[in-house]
C-alpha cells in the first residue's frame, strides 16, 4: 500500500471491511459501500464485478494490511517439515486475531449469503493448502506419523487451526495469544510427527 493518499479500489476495499467488521455484515449491500466511500453503485461496479468479487477481495485486502506473505517466508523456506510445521502454525497464529473480524462476519452470513460463503471458503481453501504444504514436508521428510495419509493429516491441522477453535481457546476460554501458539505447534507435532527410535 503506499502511503499517499489511497486509491478508490483501497477506499471500496476499506469501506466493505470497515461495514463487515462493525456487524453490519448481513445488509452490507454495493449500495451501501459505494455511499461510504462516496462513489454511485455504477463506478463500484467498474472496480468490482459483482459483490463476490468485492468480498473475495476484501479477505486479500485484510492479508495486505498485515503482510500475510511476508509472514509466510520462515514457513516456505523452512529446511525440514518439523521447522515448516511449526512456522506455519506460528504464521497463522499470529494472522487469525487480525482476521477475527471479517471472518466471524462471514460465517455469520455463510447459511444465508452465498457470495460471502464463497469469499470465506476460497480464503479457507489457501489456509488449507498451507497446512497441505506443512503435512507434504513431514511426509517428504519420512517424518509424518504413519497413522494419517497426507490427506487426512491435512483435514485434521486445517480443523484444529480453524478460526472458531481459535475463537473458543482465546475468546471463549482466555487463552493468551502466545499460549495458543505453543500448544498448537506441540499439539501438531505430537499428532503428526514420528517419534525417532
Amino acid at each position: 500500500m503506499s502511503s499517499g493518499s489511497k486509491s478508490t479500489r483501497e477506499k471500496i476495499l476499506s469501506a466493505s471491511l470497515e461495514l463487515l467488521e462493525s456487524g453490519q455484515g448481513n445488509s452490507v449491500r454495493m449500495s451501501d459501500i459505494a455511499a461510504k466511500v462516496g462513489i454511485t453503485r455504477q463506478a463500484l461496479y467498474l472496480h468490482f464485478r459483482n459483490r463476490g468479487d468485492l468480498l473475495i477481495a476484501t479477505t486479500h485486502y485484510v492479508d495486505e494490511l498485515h503482510g500475510g506473505d511476508e509472514r509466510l517466508i520462515p514457513s516456505r523456506t523452512a529446511k525440514t517439515g518439523i521447522e515448516r510445521l511449526d512456522a506455519f502454525i506460528s504464521a497463522w497464529a499470529g494472522f487469525l486475531p487480525e482476521i477475527y473480524g471479517i471472518g466471524k462476519a462471514l460465517l455469520a452470513l455463510r447459511d444465508t449469503d452465498p457470495e460471502a460463503a464463497a469469499a470465506w471458503d476460497k480464503r479457507m481453501q489457501d489456509m488449507r493448502e498451507g497446512c497441505e504444504a506443512a503435512i507434504l514436508a513431514l511426509a517428504r521428510d519420512k517424518t509424518l506419523i504413519a497413522d494419517y495419509s497426507p490427506e487426512q493429516a491435512t483435514d485434521i491441522l486445517w480443523t484444529l487451526l480453524s478460526l472458531r477453535n481459535w475463537e473458543q481457546l482465546t475468546v471463549e476460554c482466555g487463552w493468551s495469544r502466545a499460549d495458543y501458539a505453543d500448544h498448537m505447534q506441540s499439539m501438531a507435532r505430537r499428532l503428526f510427527v514420528a517419534e525417532v527410535h
